[in-house]
């Protein structure tokens, strides 16, 4: 592939010299040699007795870095993946690197105005008007005990429960004074609808089944629950009044007002899902005009970087990735091969507005990304300085602009055909 640059690198003389000095140094911190105090023998006595092939480890992972710059510096390469080093040569005088650098591969993009793609517009349906107003009914509700009622589908109920599997505990299926909302689907098929009628102070037993989808030494088995009711809890809706707008916050005095307030949000929101479903369908669309050769190493890098992401995500969780391989019954390899589709588009979406703003010739001064970089930190609450280091750099901030302004080019350039 034309992207990809094989180039050695010869280091020798003083800079080879400094990099086996410096292994020296670090090894000889450590060692002992017979009429020298730790750390003091002379490099001529530690090479005589260790040879100088023990600094060639040291030597070389300083050498990697040294060399590295260099290759960069006189090809002016930039490359999008870590790039992959061999040793093809060592002695006392030089070393030599074969550096394998990948580029951004060559990107075509035949057309990304006038795609056909339409854009939907915002309405919000009486009943979906209803289900929001039910919804923040339920979010200022007010709860008490229920007395003497039975369990019904909305309540809460406070339980005890054990489960068996097997005839033995089942690991984790034990609950003291657990709240447990009937029809939140928290508990597997058919134990919150197994409550349903039931009163306080009720004991029961479920006889259940875990579902095909749960956790492999779990799914298709047969699981009993003890269960004892404590207590019972109902949910009481407020008004449509006066008191309810103001615990919402909002300015309004009439139904008919709270109504239309809530149709203005429930539209906004729509709009802004529907503005993101316009960008995607414009990326997907572009996308299929784009020419270009992707490397195995630049999806793999893509895959693991989700990968990352995706494990920070379970962390905070208190989830480990691999109690969720474990859990999941599956293995890193079966997580990279699910993830491939989405990377592979991610990229392809990424090449196309790269190749947009490169078109489309954007660029900004020094002062506007330097305006922006300073708003972005007033937003975040930060400094400049603590932008740039999370950022990297200011050059990253007007990448960053420049996707942006790509963008926006991409939907004007398609939206005519929407009006």
């Amino acid at each position: 592939m034309k992207n990809v640059h094989e180039i050695e690198i010869k280091l020798e003389g003083e800079k080879w010299t400094k990099c086996l000095d410096n292994a020296y140094k670090k090894q000889n911190k450590e060692i002992k040699i017979d009429g020298f105090r730790k750390g003091c023998a002379p490099k001529d006595v530690f090479i005589k007795k260790y040879g100088i092939e023990s600094l060639y480890q040291d030597a070389v992972d300083e050498a990697i870095n040294v060399a590295y710059k260099e290759l960069l510096d006189e090809h002016k390469l930039i490359p999008v993946v870590e790039p992959a080093v061999d040793v093809t040569g060592i002695s006392d005088g030089s070393v030599i690197f074969k550096f394998t650098i990948i580029t951004k591969p060559d990107v075509k993009l035949s057309e990304y105005k006038n795609l056909g793609v339409k854009k939907e517009k915002a309405k919000v349906s009486k009943e979906e008007l209803n289900q929001e107003i039910e919804h923040l009914r339920n979010e200022l509700a007010e709860v008490i005990v229920k007395e003497n009622g039975e369990v019904v589908d909305g309540d809460t109920v406070v339980i005890d429960f054990d489960g068996y599997v097997d005839g033995k505990p089942l690991d984790g299926g034990k609950g003291e004074n657990y709240p447990l909302e009937i029809g939140s689907h928290t508990f597997i098929p058919g134990f919150e609808e197994g409550l349903i009628g039931h009163k306080e102070n009720d004991e029961l037993e479920l006889n259940l089944k875990f579902p095909e989808n749960y956790v492999e030494d779990l799914k298709n088995k047969d699981v009993t629950f003890k269960v004892k009711i404590h207590e019972i809890k109902t949910k009481v809706l407020p008004e449509i009044n006066s008191d309810f707008f103001a615990d919402l916050g909002l300015e309004v005095k009439t139904e008919e007002e709270f109504r239309k307030e809530v149709e203005k949000t429930i539209k906004e929101r729509k709009e802004k899902d529907l503005e993101d479903q316009f960008i995607e369908d414009l990326l997907a669309k572009a996308s299929e005009n784009l020419e270009v050769e992707i490397n195995p190493e630049i999806l793999a890098a893509e895959v693991h970087q989700m990968i990352d992401g995706y494990a920070r995500q379970l962390k905070m969780q208190g989830i480990d990735i691999e109690q969720y391989y474990k859990i999941t019954g599956t293995t890193h390899e079966d997580l990279h091969k699910q993830m491939e589709p989405e990377a592979l588009k991610r990229i392809k979406y990424r090449y196309v507005i790269e190749f947009i703003a490169e078109n489309e010739k954007i660029d900004f001064k020094e002062s506007e990304v330097e305006a922006r970089a300073k708003e972005m930190a007033e937003n975040y609450g930060i400094s400049v300085e603590e932008l740039l280091k999370a950022y990297g750099s200011l050059e990253v901030v007007k990448y960053d602009m420049r996707m942006h302004r790509a963008l926006e080019i991409l939907k004007e350039s398609n939206e005519k055909e929407n009006k």
